[in-house]
């Protein structure tokens, strides 16, 4: 196991993402170290989690499906899922999207991270990152967004907005991770800000972020609205020295 890492388990929400699965676990099972994959399906109509369940069948321990009865939310299905892996033991939990943007092949080197950090950000804009089939508007709005949680923040990372992290399970509790109650991707740099402001030691470890080749993508105008607008208070923490 590498140093540092422990008992791991990862974490995905899924809403239909059934012809990205199988891939997914693919690489999941190719990794050199046994990660346990958590996939929290929120009663996907596209039969995601009867495929998730056919895994769990095929390879008992290797992955575990949560399932909800609708889709109730990107960051209450990552709660759920952190909690249920730090019940049995998880030392460190890495979170991931299921539509192929995240690669597992970088999942060692998140792990090698935890030896000396608390969160390992994979990174679309550390040194050697990079983003595939990303038109120039998408590459403005992520950039954007950047800049305006490190503004509200105060953070300094990169790449604030990346869902792709490896988390030690001491920070997690650290931070009151249960008590995250933003949605969507909100849902990720309150996260992060909870684990800066606890303390945690931050690194970043760079990523090539390709676009989903299967299904269809969550992020809409409303998403993004709602997320600038769950800013406000993030800046007021951060202004009145808040601590979780």
């Amino acid at each position: 196991m590498t140093q540092g890492a422990g008992n791991v388990w990862a974490v995905t929400a899924t809403y239909n993402e059934r012809d990205n699965l199988g891939e997914l676990a693919r690489g999941m099972l190719a990794l050199p170290e046994p990660v346990t994959l958590l996939i929290v399906d929120d009663g996907s109509p596209d039969g995601t989690g009867e495929v998730a369940d056919a895994l769990a069948r095929q390879h008992p321990g290797r992955f575990l499906v949560l399932h909800r009865p609708g889709k109730l939310g990107y960051g209450s299905a990552h709660r759920l899922g952190i909690d249920y892996a730090l019940d049995r033991g998880a030392q460190v939990i890495i979170t991931m999207d299921a539509d192929l943007s995240h690669n597992p092949e970088v999942i060692p080197h998140l792990l090698r991270a935890m030896a000396e950090y608390d969160v390992a950000i994979g990174s679309r804009y550390a040194p050697g990152g990079g983003t595939v089939n990303w038109g120039w508007d998408r590459k403005i709005l992520s950039r954007g967004a950047g800049l305006m949680v490190r503004l509200a923040s105060g953070m300094p990372y990169r790449d604030p907005t990346s869902g792709f992290r490896a988390y030690r399970a001491d920070i997690l509790r650290r931070a009151h991770f249960e008590e995250a109650l933003q949605e969507g991707y909100a849902f990720l740099y309150e996260m992060l800000f909870r684990c800066h402001r606890a303390g945690a030691r931050v690194t970043e470890i760079p990523i090539i972020f390709v676009d989903r080749r299967a299904g269809v993508s969550k992020m809409s105008r409303k998403v993004i609205l709602e997320s600038a607008l769950r800013l406000i208070p993030i800046f007021w923490r951060r202004v009145t020295g808040w601590r979780p």
